[in-house]
């Protein structure tokens, strides 16, 4: 699929640093980031860590109240037979009920926790451009210029979220209650994959929207224009960079281990390598579409705008040259180096015979060089430079006079 992404041309958001080329290629960039600058992000995931924690106690309430609810009513399997029929499927009613209140709440954090993944994945682009600059007044700049672009993708994953979870909840309470499980499984399934799609859209429009200044319409096309074109990188990165996740999911003592990592790395390492990623999609794809929007507004000029372009390019290099001076090397005729041109130095012992002998000897060659010089300076190589610098120079002087007095620059004085 051919990427036109022509409108993010011009309009990355640098307000605070000056872009620089990679020294290496994207990845061993982003190794050297994480290897010099680990004590930054660090500090990064801190910061995103105090946007989490809303989340963070919602979540916790919830499970006291999952718990609570479960320690008051009769759940017990063999009383539900016996006693109590009606109550198949109460724990999973007791988690949808809980879940309807809770992840919905989440959504709401998910409006605080925007403020650090904004200024977040913007201080870690800026890391990646730089070679290493951060300031904790770039990250706050970074909330400035990406709230709206980050809440956004956030608010709809965590709506889609939510969806999930809940049908997820549906699914489980049906089935306990002896019901068909094919719909529930198969809504369930189509929920799993609906999240996963606009995660991975919603991951590219919070790239696209922190490194780019754009309109809202180009903003959501870019975006599905660059999922969809690398959509195979795409899962690979999004599966690599949620590292810190996958350890959680796992349980038992690499979940302890994934506490610590969330608490000291682990949203600062997601954004690392999703950054690292988009950054470089955006490298390939762009920076081509740059120099076709130059051949094409060359085209849209008139030979006379053309043709003034090259005279004010011409004057500039000569200015260049001007200011720095006529080279000797190349306006003036210089004997070559040989045998018969030489001085012969002195050795570890020498008497005055020898010291007149290399005076006469460097009188010799001063005359072989004035002689070389008078017998070659109406070569046609020096004459020319010699000529062209002069008429360059009544040029500059007169087109920065009066306009009837200015005249056409030479050809370029190097040819």
């Amino acid at each position: 699929m051919a990427l036109k992404v022509s409108n993010l041309e011009g309009n990355e958001i640098a307000d605070d640093y000056v872009r620089q080329s990679p020294t290496g290629g994207r990845w061993s960039e982003t190794w050297g980031v994480f290897k010099s600058c680990f004590g930054k992000l660090i500090l990064i995931n801190i910061f995103i860590l105090i946007t989490f924690l809303p989340g963070v106690a919602i979540m916790i309430f919830r499970s006291l109240m999952v718990t609570g609810q479960g320690a008051i009513y009769p759940f017990n399997p063999s009383l539900l037979i016996n006693t109590a029929p009606n109550m198949q499927g109460g724990p999973e009613g007791v988690y949808l009920a809980a879940d309807l209140i809770f992840y919905s709440l989440l959504i709401v954090a998910g409006f605080i926790a925007s403020l650090g993944i904004s200024g977040g994945a913007y201080s870690i682009k800026k890391l990646l451009n730089t070679h290493g600059q951060f300031s904790v007044k770039g990250f706050f700049h970074g909330i400035k210029v990406g709230f709206f672009n980050t809440v956004l993708p956030v608010t709809v994953f965590m709506a889609f979220f939510f969806g999930c979870v809940i049908v997820g909840d549906w699914k489980d309470m049906v089935i306990a209650q002896g019901a068909s499980r094919h719909g529930p499984l198969t809504a369930y399934a189509f929920m799993i994959i609906a999240t996963i799609l606009v995660g991975l859209y919603c991951g590219w429009l919070l790239a696209t929207g922190i490194s780019y200044r754009v309109k809202f319409i180009q903003l959501i096309k870019n975006s599905f224009v660059l999922m969809v074109g690398s959509i195979i990188q795409t899962m690979f990165f999004a599966g690599f960079a949620l590292i810190p996740v996958w350890l959680y999911l796992i349980g038992g003592v690499v979940r302890t281990i994934s506490y610590i990592v969330f608490i000291l790395l682990g949203f600062s390492f997601i954004l690392l390598v999703w950054m690292s990623f988009t950054q470089g999609v955006f490298d390939m794809f762009i920076t081509p579409n740059l120099k076709a929007a130059e051949e094409a507004a060359k085209a849209n000029k008139s030979p006379k705008q053309l043709q003034q372009e090259k005279e004010e390019e011409d004057k500039r290099v000569a200015r260049e040259l001007l200011a720095a001076g006529k080279s000797e090397l190349i306006g003036k005729p210089i004997l070559p180096v040989s045998e018969t041109a030489s001085v012969t130095s002195l050795g570890s012992t020498f008497t005055r015979a020898d010291l007149g002998g290399i005076s006469e000897n460097r009188k010799k060659l001063a005359e072989d060089i004035r002689g070389y010089e008078e017998a070659h300076r109406g070569d046609p190589v020096y004459a020319e430079y010699n000529k062209l610098f002069a008429e360059r120079e009544r040029a500059l002087k007169a087109s920065e006079g009066k306009k009837k007095n200015k005249k056409k620059l030479g050809d370029n004085l190097l040819k």
